[in-house]
């Protein structure tokens, strides 16, 4: 797919172009990985200027507080932004990708309200609470339970691998309503403030030395039923829209960026040398980064196809899940290679001498991860042989 630019999208370029220029020279420098604090204030900066200036949930219609972008603008402003090297979403990446179109879609006036101008404007950080120890794959077999008690709802279990749940002000979080159903039956969806009485949140170190996930425990913790969204027990309907963004629209940042480290290790071939001549001189190299590329370009035309059907009817459908499985097993053949041009360097998270050897160390271990993120490739697989061509479940 090849968009054609209207002289109001060039505009619309040329304009962002220049705001970006001059609105990333003002930020500071970016803090420390685990300074959760600096972090937090460094990302929420950075969101609020891009609502002074228009540009926050720039695809959220404009009721709800966006700019009602077309998926044209919308793409555009997603190239913009990296081409700038423009800061990432950071630590609202759940409210603005996963918990808002979410909330846009199912919530009520009330809880729109109040919402999405928080998630909007940085003020309100969400984290997400699907997981469990025992649920990571087989999401519906959760056990973290919600029972009615009057106007709350008190929660006793665990969530594992929130995201930033140390830092959260909120929780999409999913628990069990009804055990007397079968399992998909028996979930509700529902908005947790964080730090509430009896909640036990406790961070995890990644194999990178970072903490940005946690386990959280819940011990009769209250919650009101007001902040259900969605009937209770149809939450695993809501969950699928929830995921739905998740697969589909919230990786696109990060296959831009993948497009950049492909374009990146293509010129740091070219500087490492081995025999008198560079790595670039070696002709299947120079195939493997060029057939990757060409998988990234047609990865970009079906994101540019899930944006558009996302704008036109609400949510990604099924080509989310084509994507995410094509997506996490491109980018783990990326980090290989990578890894097979550094050679020795691979073994530092750091660079070594003046090659920018770090980000595709630092590249290759997070590609580790999207292999499970938002669903497994193993999920993946099964959704699209029985969703999407029919095929009969496993036996």
């Amino acid at each position: 797919m090849d968009l054609q630019f209207t002289a109001e999208e060039d505009a619309f370029r040329y304009e962002l172009r220049a705001w970006l220029g001059t609105a990333i020279a003002s930020m500071p420098v970016q803090p420390q990985r685990d300074d959760w604090t600096a972090r937090r204030r460094y990302d929420a900066a950075w969101q609020r200027m891009l609502f002074d200036a228009g540009y926050a949930g720039i695809n959220w219609p404009r009721e709800f507080g966006g700019r009602g972008a077309t998926p044209t603008e919308h793409l555009i402003f997603l190239e913009e932004t990296e081409r700038a090297r423009a800061p990432y979403v950071g630590q609202n990446f759940v409210g603005l990708l996963h918990a808002g179109p979410t909330l846009i879609a199912e919530a009520t006036p009330d809880q729109k309200a109040f919402h999405l101008p928080g998630i909007l404007t940085g003020e309100h950080i969400w984290c997400q609470g699907f997981s469990e120890p025992s649920a990571g794959s087989d999401l519906a077999s959760l056990s973290c339970r919600a029972m009615r008690d009057g106007d709350d709802y008190v929660i006793n279990g665990q969530k594992i691998w929130t995201s930033f749940g140390h830092t959260a002000d909120y929780c999409e979080m999913l628990v069990r309503t009804d055990s007397d159903v079968p399992k998909h039956r028996g979930i509700s969806w529902l908005i947790v403030p964080m730090g509430l009485p009896g909640m036990d949140v406790r961070p995890l170190r990644t194999m990178e030395g970072s903490t940005e996930f946690c386990e959280v425990f819940f011990d009769e913790v209250r919650v009101p039923v007001a902040n259900r969204v969605g009937a209770e027990n149809d939450g695993w309907r809501v969950t699928m829209v929830t995921l739905s963004f998740e697969r589909g629209t919230a990786f696109i940042s990060e296959m831009l960026q993948s497009m950049e480290l492909a374009r990146d290790l293509a010129e740091l071939a070219k500087r490492i040398t081995r025999n008198g001549a560079t790595a670039w001189d070696d002709a299947g190299l120079r195939r493997d980064i060029g057939r990757i590329c060409a998988e990234l370009d047609a990865l970009w035309a079906l994101t540019k196809r899930n944006v558009s059907q996302a704008q036109r009817t609400g949510v990604v459908g099924p080509g989310g899940n084509v994507f995410k499985l094509a997506y996490a097993e491109l980018r783990q053949r990326l980090g290989d290679l990578a890894m097979h041009l550094l050679d020795r360097a691979s073994l530092s998270v750091d660079d070594i001498g003046d090659l920018p050897s770090g980000e595709h160390v630092h590249g290759r271990i997070h590609a580790l991860s999207l292999g499970i993120a938002a669903g497994t490739s193993q999920v993946q697989r099964n959704i699209i042989a029985e969703r999407i061509l029919g095929l009969p479940k496993d036996r």
